[in-house]
């Protein structure tokens, strides 16, 4: 009898472990493949993720990470990796106006798009006069949108007939938080996604998702412990020094940093944009002509300031801040059973003790250009005393400990006509694939593309193995009146130039049936 030789299972090396290469290796495992995760620093996550408080040992975000009800494909990867119970939805979001006058934005009786008129003309914080000028502007971006070639969103606003006073109170309120981007400097097309897909689509779009544990719980132990029972080598610590390649371009696997070689038959690239060409042969490069373009992309920072108090300074779980300094604030006391942590130390705290009255507050300024030249003590007395203009106890309170984070390179920058320089997940290299929120998912800068780069990425491994799968998760359901009106939603970019047939690298068949998407209603570093 003769012994017939299986061969051993393609092997896919995934460079970063942000949500992109995590995306890709979820979409992969349980396919009969041999899949390896490489990330440089000592946990998974990317920019999704925390660090330790060298004195009290707690985790600490880097910057508070929101979900949309809209993003569908950040849901389903959750629900793939086990982690979709640790989100609350919050079926409203609280506005304070500059005044101090409270308004909800929540879904009425109507439907969509109109299904927010009721929340939007009680607002206390716009005027009649505003709220004529905003529903102009919204009826002109949803119905006929009018784009010139190049026009910042700013530019387009003030085209159609809104004042200084509607820019910064609701379409700045809006916009910078959700694109970390000045109007100014915001492609007109990302903008008018944001409000047709996330708010005016669907009844529940618009509805946050906030984690209830700290981001490196969320997408870095528990990510990594999911990733390793599923039977995918994770290897942390362990950098890349470039994409190993013959002369002639073929891809052969990667170089560690250490100088090994590490063999591969696919490769998927989910770093940040600006370390990808540091890691390509120049071989490589002339053969991806798209890259050209990511040389132009450029980065928007964010700032990121908790503060533990003595006392309950917010009474709200979240609250948004229209014309302020200060954009966002999420009380994580409530929403994480967190208060201040037992201990203080020299640097970055005040003498003091937890209490069962104290109050952790993350506060979030997106597309914060104008912080980076303070630092971080001015930065912090800054925002304690935009805080208490808005709450005069916070005055009073005590400060035991703070924390300032400034993220440089937060995301790419949504400047006008940015998609043209954003390349596809496939390359040209046979079995070289690019993933990351800053390649062409059609999705702004979040972690929803950052997910549907990695799923594009994975889509396109697995037809090249002859075994097509689609893991991109359509958008919610549009109902009728909202699809005649806005038309259907847009189709998600697929990875699939020219395919590129890789039959002597079938995969076999694997040892259970392939992981089913679930149905559902930042970044790497390597």
């Amino acid at each position: 009898m003769s012994l017939v030789h299986k061969p051993p299972p393609p092997h896919v090396v995934i460079v970063g472990g942000g949500l992109a290469g995590l995306a890709a290796a979820s979409g992969l495992v349980g396919r009969g493949l041999r899949i390896t995760l490489l990330e440089s620093r000592p946990r998974l996550g990317g920019r999704a993720s925390s660090f330790t408080d060298p004195v009290t040992g707690e985790l600490v975000d880097n910057c508070q990470h929101v979900s949309m009800a809209c993003c569908t494909n950040l849901t389903d990867f959750c629900q793939r990796v086990g982690v979709a119970d640790l989100f609350r939805r919050e079926p409203a979001v609280v506005f304070l106006g500059p005044e101090g006058r409270v308004s909800r934005l929540r879904a009425g009786l109507g439907p969509a798009p109109f299904h927010l008129t009721e929340s939007f003309l009680s607002a206390r914080y716009l005027n009649w006069r505003d709220k004529l000028r905003v529903g102009y502007g919204l009826a002109c971006l949803a119905f006929r949108p009018d784009e010139r070639p190049g026009e910042s969103f700013a530019d387009w606003l003030r085209r159609h007939r809104q004042s200084a006073r509607t820019i910064d109170l609701f379409w700045s309120t809006v916009l910078v938080s959700a694109l970390n981007e000045q109007l100014d400097q915001m492609d007109f097309g990302h903008a008018r996604k944001v409000f047709v897909d996330g708010f005016l689509s669907t009844r529940t779009g618009f509805q946050m998702e906030l984690p209830l544990v700290p981001l490196g719980e969320l997408y870095g132990s528990r990510l990594e412990e999911w990733l390793r029972a599923h039977g995918v080598e994770v290897r942390l610590t362990t950098g890349v020094r470039a994409i190993d390649c013959d002369e002639d371009g073929t891809l052969r696997g990667v170089v560690l940093r250490t100088g090994a070689p590490l063999a591969a038959d696919f490769v998927v690239l989910a770093v940040s944009f600006d370390r990808v060409h540091g890691l390509l042969a120049d071989s490589l490069t002339t053969r991806i002509p798209d890259l050209l373009g990511v040389e132009l992309l450029q980065s928007s920072p964010i700032t990121g300031i908790h503060l533990w108090f003595d006392r309950p300074v917010c009474p709200f779980d979240h609250v948004v801040t229209p014309g302020r300094l200060v954009q966002w604030i999420f009380n994580h006391t409530v929403i994480q059973g967190r208060a201040a942590p037992r201990s203080s130390a020299t640097s970055g705290s005040e003498p003091g003790s937890s209490s069962h009255d104290s109050q952790y507050l993350q506060v979030v300024i997106s597309a914060s250009y104008d912080l980076l030249l303070l630092d971080k003590l001015a930065i912090r007395d800054a925002v304690l005393a935009d805080l208490a203009e808005i709450w005069p106890v916070a005055q009073e309170a005590r400060l035991l400990r703070w924390w300032v984070v400034t993220e440089h390179g937060a995301t790419f920058a949504v400047r006008p006509g940015v998609d043209r320089l954003r390349p596809p997940q496939r390359t040209p290299v046979d079995g070289f694939f690019l993933a990351g929120d800053w390649t062409d998912t059609g999705w702004p800068a979040t972690m929803e593309g950052a997910v549907r780069s990695g799923y594009l990425a994975a889509q396109g491994i697995l037809k090249d193995l002859d075994r097509p799968t689609r893991l991109i998760r359509p958008d919610l359901k549009r109902g009728r009146l909202a699809r005649w009106l806005l038309g259907p939603p847009a189709e998600a970019p697929m990875p699939f130039h020219p395919t590129m047939p890789r039959s002597n690298l079938a995969a076999p068949d694997p040892p259970h049936p392939p992981l089913r998407p679930s149905l559902s209603g930042s970044e790497q570093d390597a």
